[in-house]
């Protein structure tokens, strides 16, 4: 896979993706604002499932788990310019605005597709990725302040998000895990989503489960995969990915060896029923 990022600074990026596809589990530290130039994007969460093409801008939460597919289309690369709104940004941006309500009901993808404004905004960064010598921070903090003057123009709630600066605090782990079973996530990512440390969250998982985190992740996820094939007459290649595991051949041996066939022989032997 050729992976192509060009840096106008730690914060804007051109992103492109050569490859058939490229999916990665992700929790963004900060907020990402994302303007497609050409591909596809699927993005599953875990209640929600969304698809971006050429020409879509989407706002992804910070401290959002989700799985993320990129695909080329059409011949060309999935390519996307790409804007961290980070707390310090946001932070230095609220610092003089009075808002009423700054809790997020709950963080949710945003779609702002073909909003004038917002584009111009994203297309005027392109030129200067072809510049030679540093990007001027001047410049990088202006286009920052301005894109998320758009977004306050374009939806007032968006403040209920941006304005948020709250760290997680301590969830139900059980629904979460039930929930969030999918995610490829380092388990002290998992113990930070729900106000745990690594060993908190160790041991709160032995209580609730009595089993590993390892070991019960496999068992809902192939769950998950049997529904799909057996119910959903998904092809494995389709599967795979979006119940967590990153390698067909390491699915199709896990999954054999829980229920006895490949998941090619239960789709054979649903569709002959």
């Amino acid at each position: 896979m050729e992976h192509i990022s060009k840096y106008l600074t730690q914060e804007i990026k051109l992103s492109s993706y050569d490859d058939k596809l490229f999916k990665s589990d992700l929790i963004f530290d900060d907020h990402m604002l994302i303007w497609f130039l050409s591909g596809e994007t699927k993005i599953i969460q875990a209640d929600a499932t969304f698809l971006f093409k050429t020409g879509d801008i989407f706002l992804i939460p910070r401290n959002m788990l989700a799985t993320i597919i990129n695909y080329p289309k059409y011949g060309q690369p999935h390519k996307t310019v790409v804007m961290h709104l980070s707390q310090k940004r946001l932070k230095e941006f609220y610092a003089s605005i009075n808002t009423i309500n700054t809790k997020a009901s709950h963080s949710r993808i945003m779609s702002f597709t073909s909003h004038p404004l917002l584009e111009s905004c994203l297309a005027s960064l392109v030129p200067y990725f072809d510049m030679e010598g540093e990007f001027p921070e001047t410049i990088a903090s202006l286009k920052i302040m301005e894109a998320i003057t758009i977004l306050r123009e374009i939806d007032k709630s968006v403040d209920g998000l941006l304005a948020n600066f709250d760290q997680p605090g301590k969830i139900d782990l059980i629904d979460f895990m039930q929930r969030n079973f999918m995610f490829n996530m380092p388990m002290e990512k998992l113990g930070y989503l729900t106000g745990r440390s690594l060993s908190t969250f160790n041991r709160d998982f032995k209580k609730f489960f009595n089993v590993t985190p390892q070991k019960w992740l496999t068992e809902k996820r192939l769950e998950l995969a049997y529904y799909q094939l057996a119910e959903k007459k998904k092809k494995p290649t389709e599967v795979y990915l979006e119940v967590g595991f990153e390698d067909l051949s390491h699915f199709s041996f896990a999954f054999k060896k829980k229920y006895g066939m490949a998941p090619t022989q239960l789709l054979s032997t649903t569709d002959a029923l």
